[in-house]
């Protein structure tokens, strides 16, 4: 993690939001209780750095028309020029990290981490 936190640092941003970043311009608007889920946060964890990231331009909130007790969060243009600003770092990060652990054992982990995230306690 050191690499992408020196990265994130030169934005202001932590690795929580970063991952949210990441989760939601990848689906695209997204309710709260899935990006929690996807970016491996507490609901209430997710609250907090969604109300700093919306005061720092880079996430909007809305309420779904359709289900006002749901919060929908897309990525702003602010956000998507901060990801813009990383994406050629963070490949070559991945390319390193996947150069020295090796594509099997990098793939290996990533199911295994997304097994592990699928259990309920």
């Amino acid at each position: 993690m050191a690499p992408i936190r020196e990265m994130l640092q030169q934005s202001g941003i932590s690795e929580q939001q970063w991952r949210v970043l990441r989760v939601v311009d990848e689906a695209g608007e997204m309710e709260q209780t899935a990006i929690a889920q996807a970016a491996c946060l507490q609901l209430p964890s997710l609250t907090r750095i969604l109300r700093s990231m919306e005061g720092d331009g880079l996430v909007d909130r809305k309420t779904d028309a359709t289900d006002r007790r749901r919060t929908l969060v897309s990525v702003t243009a602010a956000g998507k020029a901060l990801i813009a600003r990383h994406r050629s770092r963070n490949a070559q990060i991945f390319d390193t990290v996947e150069a020295e652990f090796g594509r099997e054992k990098l793939e290996l982990l990533l199911d295994l981490l997304d097994e592990l995230q699928q259990i309920r306690t």
